[in-house]
């Protein structure tokens, strides 16, 4: 991998201050040599008068040249400065540089970006088809990296991302059997920390770091997603009566202990499940129950 270098230019006001002075110099010079060449010669120049004139010229030229040396950087922006195709290093330095003027510099942005990844269409661990997005924040840390170990580092950071959100989803169900296993739809904290580790270790290559990444957009594929909500009514109504009847076993055990301890009445084996029965039936029916009086006794 490359290593960035990293330079400090000289500040650009001085340059520009000399160089504009330089060229204002020039400038006179070139108009008095003109006007000193038409009073010593008139129209007809010697060569010691021509080479008066070309002097000042050539140097008006040298003067622009180095003014290319001259170039502006915004906050969190950079510039890799190259050589005749050889790396000699990155600024960072904000405002107005000097540099040498043969540098060719290619400015990169520090800023943070957001990519959000198309809807893409894969298989979760199960095999189910699922459809997934991500949103992910990064910025460029490395810039000789970004540069110059990847063709384009944005389209990598693109590609890359694309094939680390399906391989996520792969690795997770859409949704777990229990509530302590782990799924996309269920443990977002945990997929998001996941799927941030497997970006950095991918786009770390091309120089950039991942600030943030959590998926956007989580669904069953439309051909099984009525299926699948089917799926999941049922398991909530499982668990719902697996509750429901947990708490009214709970009841009926602490209402006939409460019978058996205060001495109200005393039942039978046959009587005291009669009574379960009932109880159980009041408690986890979905109606309102119908009493019925007993005006007899208790065995009729």
């Amino acid at each position: 991998m490359t290593v960035e270098i990293e330079r400090v230019p000289r500040s650009g006001w001085g340059a520009l201050t000399t160089l504009v002075l330089a060229l204002l110099a020039e400038i006179g010079a070139f108009a008095w040599a003109i006007s000193r060449v038409v009073q010593l010669h008139g129209v007809r120049p010697e060569f010691t008068d021509i080479a008066l004139i070309i002097a000042p010229v050539l140097a008006f030229a040298a003067t622009v040249i180095l003014l290319c040396g001259l170039f502006t950087l915004q906050p969190n922006e950079s510039a890799v400065l190259l050589l005749f195709g050889q790396y000699k290093g990155t600024t960072r330095r904000p405002g107005l540089s000097y540099a040498n003027p043969f540098y060719t510099k290619k400015k990169i942005s520090l800023r943070a970006r957001n990519l959000n990844t198309e809807k893409l269409k894969v298989n979760d661990q199960r095999g189910n088809p699922i459809e997934i997005a991500a949103v992910i924040v990064w910025h460029v840390k490395d810039t000789a990296c970004a540069m110059f170990d990847v063709d384009d580092y944005t389209h990598y950071v693109a590609i890359q991302s694309e094939s680390a959100v399906r391989h996520l989803a792969t690795r997770y169900p859409y949704d777990g059997q229990d509530e302590h296993g782990v799924s996309l739809r269920g443990s977002i904290d945990e997929v998001s920390h996941d799927l941030q580790a497997e970006l950095e270790e991918r786009l770390g290559k091309a120089g950039v770091v991942v600030v943030e990444a959590r998926l956007s957009h989580l669904a069953y594929a439309p051909e099984i997603a009525g299926a699948m909500l089917r799926r999941q009514q049922a398991e909530a109504i499982v668990a719902a009566r697996s509750r429901i009847v947990e708490g009214a076993v709970g009841m009926v055990q602490m209402a006939l202990e409460h019978l058996q301890k205060n001495q109200i009445v005393d039942l039978d084996p046959e009587r005291r499940a009669a009574m379960v029965s009932n109880l159980l039936v009041v408690l986890c029916g979905e109606q309102a129950a119908s009493p019925v009086i007993n005006t007899g006794t208790l065995h009729t």
